[in-house]
């Protein structure tokens, strides 16, 4: 009987397979889900947005990003057709993602051939080579996605004399480091009770009408509302943060506690003189990806993000692909032993 089982299992999933095949929603690049060991590629799917590259940088020791970029990258590759490379903090003695490391994203010379980057990181200090290749992008006109902790993704400590020093604390002509400069803030404080207290999304004014916004009518996270000072250049709020008394989404509002940004749009003009669309949120722990709202959002910012506005629909597709059961956030939680190839997509899951 366990033989039985097994084949049957092999038959459904070359069943899923071959009919997604037949129907073109998938090509046969995408056998080759993997490109490389330490990080993950998805590819080779039908959609707007064939053509371009989402370039997710992932490394965070609490809010679990190594759980939601995937999630969110095979939503962009299966239902929208981008092509989406996931890059991991990975231990070098064992090759398993750990985001408790600080110094090794391998893989970030896809940014090369990026379109879009998506930054999740949390107080990174990565040599001068990998750092390279996110600052080269950075400047090079090209659009920015900030996620939490993005805000504060850099941090050297170890080597202040690295010439990537100012994106981490800031220095005089670069205040506040890349969170401030590039994406818009900084690190301030938690404004919701953190663990207490979760956040409502509610459409910023005079933004109802904006495409980024389509079908994004309910947004909930367990994650609190962060402090947002003033933000800089030409921001401008798309989303407003609600404190919820409480961690579901009907928890009563906190009327003690001001709504602040938790997601907004603005530019960037880099070295090279060439202005970029950013968009940035400060919701985006794992968990806060259950909401299809938010889910809806991020996807409308890829869009958005690359000029493709008017391509963005009424409601665009934001279903999950296969399971999707993120650890809740926290230091030290993140599920150990996990390899980039542990977050292929599962045909057989695939409806």
């Amino acid at each position: 009987m366990k033989g039985v089982r097994t084949m049957n299992f092999t038959k459904r999933v070359l069943v899923s397979f071959f009919i997604m095949l037949a129907a073109g929603v998938i090509c046969p690049a995408t056998l080759h889900a993997s490109a490389h060991d330490q990080w993950i590629v998805y590819d080779g799917f039908k959609g707007p947005g064939e053509g371009k590259h989402i370039v997710f940088v992932t490394g965070d020791e609490e809010y679990r990003s190594e759980e939601a970029m995937p999630a969110m990258a095979k939503i962009l590759a299966l239902h929208h057709g981008f092509k989406c490379t996931v890059l991991f903090a990975i231990d070098k003695n064992t090759g398993q993602i750990n985001p408790d490391v600080l110094d090794n994203i391998p893989g970030l010379q896809a940014l090369e051939t990026a379109d879009l980057m998506v930054l999740f990181t949390r107080m990174r200090e990565l040599p001068d080579g990998q750092m390279k290749y996110i600052i080269d992008y950075t400047n090079s006109g090209k659009p920015i996605i900030g996620v939490r902790t993005a805000t504060h993704a850099f941090r050297y400590k170890r080597d202040r004399k690295s010439a990537y020093f100012k994106y981490g604390r800031g220095t005089e002509d670069f205040k506040g480091g890349y969170g401030r400069q590039v994406l818009g803030e900084t690190w301030v404080a938690h404004h919701g009770d953190h663990g207490d207290e979760s956040t409502r999304g509610v459409i910023a004014k005079g933004m109802e009408n904006n495409p980024i916004v389509r079908g994004c009518e309910d947004i909930w996270g367990p994650t609190d509302v962060y402090e947002v000072g003033t933000l800089t250049g030409d921001s401008k709020p798309v989303i407003m943060g609600r404190v919820l008394r409480g961690m579901k989404p009907d928890s009563p509002p906190n009327e003690d506690k001001e709504m602040m940004p938790v997601a907004w749009i603005k530019s960037y003009t880099g070295k090279k003189g060439k202005t970029a669309r950013i968009f940035t949120t400060t919701m985006g722990a794992a968990p806060d990806f259950e909401s299809e709202g938010l889910r809806r959002l991020f996807v409308n910012a890829c869009y958005w993000c690359l000029k493709m506005d008017k391509q963005i629909p009424a409601r665009a597709k934001a279903d999950l692909v296969g399971k999707f059961k993120p650890a809740f956030f926290g230091f030290g939680d993140f599920k150990k032993g996990l390899k980039p190839a542990d977050y292929r997509i599962d045909f057989d899951e695939v409806k």
